[in-house]
């Protein structure tokens, strides 16, 4: 049973706290089961179109091609939730069309089957006591913009854990450590790997090429699982 804490933004009496440990293991069960049922094995990358599926699988509505100008010029997804924890996911069609977004199309859409996912039950419990909103509120919606998708700050709590499931999702802990494994093992590296230094910079080049997902995500995804570091002082799994 998650954990819940008092949410010091004011947006909730209380919000869910995860681990990043308790995020990994949800997101590889649930990744690994929606590849196992539409390929019949477990291979990557996660595709547009599998992510597509995964929120409609969760009873969400999907607008793939939405305009989310009157959000702000840097709003890129959104997750609306409703009675009856009914959601509806809009996705900026700034990315759906134009291919040379493909990576960050999917790193949107994993983002916001987060908020779909482990977000829907506190707006569920608004509704239930009668706390409903205009239509045009912002209050029952997760409004993300383009620097929050991959790493939010971790006040923003909702956006934080969103980002982190984008990750999660796309880059499942075991198999990118499985893919940092590979590559250390043979080169006999066991030390903390900066992320700037040519063992780091060829990781992240791994992980893009392995996951199809941006240079910014694989950085990102690498350091939070402590894979790489970003200064020499910090500890390294290896």
């Amino acid at each position: 049973m998650v954990r819940m804490v008092p949410d010091k933004t004011g947006r909730f009496a209380e919000r869910p706290h995860y681990s990043a440990q308790e995020l990994d293991r949800e997101c590889e069960r649930i990744v690994s089961a929606l590849l196992r049922g539409r390929r019949g094995s477990v291979d990557f990358p996660v595709r547009t179109d599998d992510l597509e599926v995964l929120i409609e699988q969760h009873e969400s509505e999907l607008d793939a091609y939405a305009d989310l100008s009157d959000f702000g010029d840097d709003v890129e997804g959104m997750t609306e939730f409703f009675p009856e924890g009914r959601t509806k996911v809009s996705i900026s069609e700034k990315l759906a069309n134009d291919p040379r977004r493909e990576n960050r199309l999917r790193t949107t859409l994993a983002h916001e089957f987060g908020h779909v996912y482990f977000h829907r039950h506190l707006w569920a419990e608004k509704f239930i006591a009668r706390h409903l909103f205009d239509r045009k509120s912002i209050e029952n919606k997760a409004i993300c913009k383009r620097d929050s998708i991959i790493s939010a700050s971790q006040y923003d709590w909702m956006e934080w854990q969103a980002g982190y499931v984008s990750g999660a999702i796309l880059m499942p802990a075991t198999q990118l450590r499985r893919l940092v494994s590979d590559y250390c093992e043979p080169r006999g590296l066991h030390g903390s790997i900066h992320q700037a230094s040519e063992d780091g910079c060829a990781l992240i080049r791994a992980v893009m090429d392995r996951f199809a997902v941006s240079e910014d995500a694989a950085r990102v995804r690498l350091l939070k699982l402590s894979l790489l570091v970003s200064s020499s002082s910090q500890p390294s799994l290896f």
